[in-house]
């Protein structure tokens, strides 16, 4: 999956697609790269980040993902916790809603991802942005968000939304430490017992600038062999910025695995 984020402000890199023909740009470019899905995203939820409402987010992402439906048949995500965000983008063409707060943020959330037929990605984050970095703490980290996960599946189910359109994600970054974070990546394979498919986002974080020493080290690298470790454990979906790099590492991966791919 790659990420298009249509920011002034997201933490790696806000700015650079804020205009809207250099979003569509990015996008195609991620795809020509090889990305199975695109996920545009308007609000930043880095840590202390700033909210913003629904009718700037929709003026941020919309003409993108319009535009972007129209030039490919590569998915759509959006990514957004506003229930009238992805009734918007969702009417523009994408097909799935990505929701930080594991759509209990916005009441109408479910209820619009039932009425529409979109797929969903419900996430686990400790408090919001702008206080999950505030000593975020667990009794057992796997086994809190495997409960959480689990709640959230159960409630999407029983609001309307059939398991295969269910996607789930751990969260990393969102109110975890560095070593929360790490703990998750090497065990986030037990969310398969969920029965549902798993998106991880561990792109660019900053536990890998802490793993490697240098909070300013180029990240990619690094990103590469967390994609490594996590499709060794059968994730389904990853996350990330630098699409390329992480094809080709998973495409080797997959050769040397002696797994056929398309």
């Amino acid at each position: 999956m790659g990420i298009v984020n249509v920011t002034p402000d997201s933490f790696s890199d806000g700015g650079r697609f804020f205009d809207p023909v250099a979003a569509v740009e990015q996008g195609l470019r991620l795809i020509e790269q090889g990305a199975d899905l695109l996920d545009i995203g308007g609000e930043s939820t880095r840590p202390y980040s700033s909210p913003i409402d629904a009718r700037e987010e929709i003026r941020r992402v919309l003409a993108v993902v319009r535009t972007l439906c129209r030039q490919t048949a590569v998915p759509v995500s959006i990514d957004t916790s506003k229930a009238q965000v992805a009734a918007e983008a969702i009417a523009a063409g994408a097909e799935i809603i990505n929701d930080v707060t594991g759509l209990a943020g916005d009441p109408d959330m479910p209820r619009v991802a039932a009425e529409t037929g979109a797929g969903v990605c419900a996430m686990h984050m400790q408090g919001t942005p702008q206080t999950m970095q505030d000593n975020p703490a667990y009794g057992d980290v796997v086994a809190d968000i495997f409960e959480y996960l689990q709640g959230r599946r159960d409630a999407l189910i029983a609001s309307g939304l059939e398991p295969p359109r269910i996607c789930l994600d751990p969260g990393i970054g969102f109110g975890k430490t560095h070593e929360h974070n790490l703990t998750l990546l090497a065990k986030c394979g037990r969310y398969h017992d969920l029965g549902c498919p798993l998106l991880v986002g561990p792109s660019r974080k900053g536990f890998i600038g802490h793993v490697l020493g240098d909070q300013r080290a180029d990240r990619t690298a690094g990103t590469i062999g967390v994609a490594l470790a996590l499709a060794r454990q059968g994730v389904q979906v990853i996350r990330v910025h630098d699409v390329a790099p992480v094809r080709q590492a998973l495409l080797l991966f997959d050769s040397v695995a002696g797994i056929s791919t398309p």
